[in-house]
């Protein structure tokens, strides 16, 4: 047996323990567990002592790293070797918020001076548009951004701007991307095209949802000031002379690179639209905080590294205890749009079931991902968390200081979470339930019918992660954690999180498709497939 083979057993026999083991039966048999598993990285508070493993289990999944050589392909990583090996690239996405003056290379090419470059004409335009010295055809200033993308190119910055946005911004900052044109047409209501700048986010400049969008927003900005509103197009892209066939101007299509993943590159340019209406001081403290959690995942050793134990704690769920599903519940309004963003973070990175040499995988990949944010996922979902069939983990977010409003609103949220989470591990006994009636003066028949309903099992495992405050710098760190915990949930799989090949067959049916649709010749398809396509031709 391998060791990676012994290290898999292993995982499973510590697992038939924790399943008979409730978690707060482990805080008196662990005096140290609370000091053990909660740690600090990068400006957050990570708790994982309501997850249920024990101080031997924890043991027990950081051989599991070991084996699986977590701490080697770090290194492979940030040294800049081809990762994405179905691909041939490299994934980087650590250098593009590597303060000035930084090394790093891309398969041994050094790229830190193009991103520095990239940044500084990044810093020089956002700074243009807020003062005006950049301003759209007619002279006026601009006042609303829209950007279109799709997938990486608009969860990240959509996710940014609701968690950082100003109450009264300077430039409102809009986001279409779906290619449903009721999302475009509520983006561009109420806007004046003299004062709008729309942002076209695009690697390839080819994306079908993304072009649709973007030709629909151009033909919106002619109709109204005519071509001189090309002036109002700013292009992302790997493909610039694509970006400036379409009407942008050369010195408004800002590049990024292959080595760079879409779901990772909210630090490039691919962040220009909120770099200019957070301003960019704000977009840089953002780059500091992922840096500053970059160096933690780095340099921190495997028992203390938090996004190492938060990827552990996952698959001890996931693998170990068969939990396929798991939520995400953040206390904070702001950071309602975070388990959408690690839908594509984690499901589109781990989603797979094959290895990276193209071997089936021994082992259950990805959780499936949901949430919401408290309070309100506790008067819909939180029903079936606490006394549904299923046993779902959860990871709670939560932030100490408020940024605006009440702050005994505030307090009443933290509230929430903490109890949330206590909730979830001891539960509610029957005997406690019965008491209770029984106190109450309920009749035996009564209070056999509702003592079961009124019974919660606990023992629901939790993660609890704290900021001190929503601000640039600890949001960066926040999503920088779960990006390096993604990938060690990758390595430990023996997968590749940084391909996205699931995602290509549907697109290729979706263009045959279409093309029948507007009235090309049929192709071969199953009989359901022929029978939509013939009701919906017009």
């Amino acid at each position: 047996m391998s060791e990676a083979d012994a290290a898999w057993a292993a995982l499973s026999k510590a697992a038939e323990a924790a399943r008979d083991r409730r978690i707060d039966s482990l805080f008196a048999r662990e005096p140290d567990r609370l000091g053990v598993l909660t740690l600090a990285a990068a400006g957050l508070e990570l708790d994982l002592s309501k997850q249920p493993w024990s101080r031997e289990d924890l043991d027990t999944m950081l051989a599991l790293a070991r084996a699986a050589r977590v701490e080697a392909a770090r290194d492979r990583l940030y040294a800049g070797e081809v990762v994405n090996a179905s691909e041939g690239r490299p994934a980087l996405h650590m250098a593009l918020r590597a303060p000035d003056g930084a090394d790093w290379r891309a398969a041994g090419v050094p790229v830190s001076g193009e991103v520095e470059a990239t940044r500084n004409a990044m810093r020089a335009f956002a700074g243009a548009v807020r003062s005006g010295a950049v301003a759209g055809a007619t002279g006026k200033p601009f006042r609303a951004i829209v950007h279109i993308g799709i997938g990486g190119s608009d969860l990240g910055p959509r996710l940014v701007w609701e968690a950082l946005k100003p109450l009264d911004p300077q430039i409102e900052l809009r986001f279409a991307a779906n290619v449903d044109p009721a999302e475009l047409a509520q983006a561009l209501t109420g806007l004046d095209p003299a004062e709008t700048m729309v942002v076209t986010v695009s690697k390839t400049f080819t994306t079908l949802e993304t072009l649709t969008n973007a030709e629909a927003a151009r033909d919106w900005l002619r109709a109204s000031l005519g071509e001189a509103s090309d002036s109002h197009l700013v292009a992302v892209s790997a493909s610039p002379e694509k970006a400036q066939a379409f009407g942008v101007p050369a010195g408004q299509v800002f590049g990024f690179w292959d080595w760079v993943g879409g779901r990772y590159s909210i630090w490039s340019a691919v962040g220009l639209s909120c770099a200019i209406a957070l301003g960019y001081d704000a977009f840089e403290a953002m780059l500091a905080g992922a840096h500053a959690m970059d160096d933690h995942f780095r340099t921190a050793p495997l028992e203390t590294n938090a996004p190492v134990l938060l990827a552990l704690a996952h698959v001890f769920n996931r693998n170990g205890l068969g939990r396929p599903i798991r939520a995400v519940v953040p206390y904070a309004q702001r950071l309602r749009l975070f388990a959408p963003f690690l839908q594509q973070l984690e499901m589109e990175s781990n989603g797979k079931r094959v290895t990276a040499t193209g071997q089936p995988v021994p082992h259950p990949t990805a959780a499936s991902v949901f949430g919401d944010a408290g309070t309100n996922g506790q008067h819909a979902f939180f029903q079936l968390l606490h006394q549904g069939t299923d046993v779902v983990p959860v990871d709670i977010l939560a932030v100490r200081e408020g940024a605006e409003g009440d702050p005994s609103a505030q307090t009443k949220l933290l509230a929430n979470a903490i109890a949330q989470a206590e909730a979830l591990m001891v539960g509610r006994s029957e005997a406690e339930v019965r008491a209770e009636l029984t106190a109450a003066g309920r009749p035996p028949a009564v209070i056999d019918a509702l003592a079961p309903q009124r019974t919660f099992p606990g023992n629901r495992p939790s993660s609890f992660l704290l900021l001190d405050r929503l601000d640039p710098a600890r949001f960066g760190a926040l999503v920088a954690l779960y990006e390096h915990k993604t990938f060690v949930e990758g390595v430990l799989w023996g997968i590749n999180s940084f391909d996205q090949w699931g995602v290509e067959l549907g697109k290729t049916l979706a263009t045959r498709v279409l093309g029948e649709l507007e009235g090309g010749p049929s192709g071969a398809h199953d009989p359901s497939t022929a029978a939509l396509i013939a009701r919906l031709k017009p």
